[in-house]
């Protein structure tokens, strides 16, 4: 089983493991799939779990993890490092604690490790996904959600509380009035949109990425294959003996980023954590920095052309 190494995270002293199990499928899966899918991850190694109310997969989750206790394959649920995500139709002070509360419920657990912002908009309490009409999206109030977040903190329900899909405007929005600042922002990032500006003001803000999408979504209804297609990868994934996704994962994993990797099959699902005991060389790792970059495909697909002066920066 491979060993995955963890990160620190600022404000909280909680450990992270660098690599975690997406659990948001497409096409959508039944419960059971996901479920047994989980339980896979589990035996593999997979120790971090990313989930949300939108992606409907808490529930197996929490199932997976009861029944990997029973099982014998972890000791205690304190050995798993559980996110899950506030979604943008409870965004507001008053609904952040029952909306976590309403999270734990599904995933059957007392705390999460970390809990996120999913998105920097409010919804209409219809909407349950993305794409919505331009009439659904709101500005979001950041002070009063952020103090709706800080309760959770507070009593117990999370470890940590972060961010998802920040820009560096919004995010300095919220460390204006945050008393307890953001360890965390993930977003979406893999060699072909490189998030270089958002990684430098983070950096210096002593926040951490964590990159989604880092093989960019492949076989989604928004993702697509440019990067395992692209022909600098995959001349170093041959050149090394490894794999195009490897070669991908291992570049953002050398950036200091965190990822979420998101497969059900079994033997990717090992692929993707076998990218710890090797290293990209100089001149590989400049090849893929120099990449030419293009928008990330959840905000240019997902969120559609919505007012981004509103809502996002031009990079997130």
């Amino acid at each position: 089983m491979a060993v995955i190494p963890e990160i620190t995270l600022s404000s909280c002293g909680k450990t992270m493991p660098v690599i975690g199990m997406g659990t948001s499928p497409y096409p959508p899966t039944d419960k059971e799939t996901t479920k047994t899918a989980l339980i896979e991850a589990i035996k593999a190694g997979y120790r971090h779990f990313d989930t949300a109310l939108a992606y409907r997969s808490e529930e197996p989750l929490g199932e997976a993890i009861s029944e990997a206790l029973r099982l014998g394959l972890i000791k205690s649920r304190d050995e798993l490092f559980i996110t899950s995500k506030l979604w943008s139709s409870f965004a507001d002070k008053d609904m952040v604690v029952p909306a976590i509360r309403m999270s734990l419920r599904n995933l059957q657990l007392e705390y999460l490790d970390l809990y996120l912002i999913h998105w920097p908009f409010k919804l209409s309490q219809n909407v349950r996904s993305l794409p919505t009409t331009r009439e659904n999206i709101f500005p979001l109030d950041i002070k009063s959600v952020w103090e709706g977040m800080e309760e959770c903190k507070t009593l117990g329900l999370t470890k940590a509380i972060g961010v998802s899909n920040f820009s560096c405007k919004k995010l300095e929005e919220l460390l204006s009035t945050a008393k307890i600042p953001p360890p965390v922002n993930q977003v979406e990032m893999n060699p072909l949109w490189q998030q270089k500006q958002l990684r430098e003001f983070c950096k210096g803000k002593g926040i951490h990425i964590t990159a989604y999408s880092p093989l960019g979504a492949n076989g989604t209804k928004w993702g697509d294959n440019r990067i395992l297609e692209c022909d600098v990868l995959q001349q170093i994934a041959k050149a090394k003996g490894k794999t195009t996704a490897q070669v991908a994962l291992r570049w953002v994993h050398e950036q200091g980023v965190s990822l979420v990797a998101k497969s059900y099959n079994k033997e990717r699902m090992k692929e993707n954590l076998q990218i710890f005991d090797w290293s990209l060389t100089e001149e590989e790792s400049n090849k893929i920095s120099n990449l030419p970059q293009r928008k990330g495909v959840l905000v240019a697909n997902i969120l559609g052309p919505h007012d981004f002066s509103l809502e996002l920066d031009a990079e997130i």
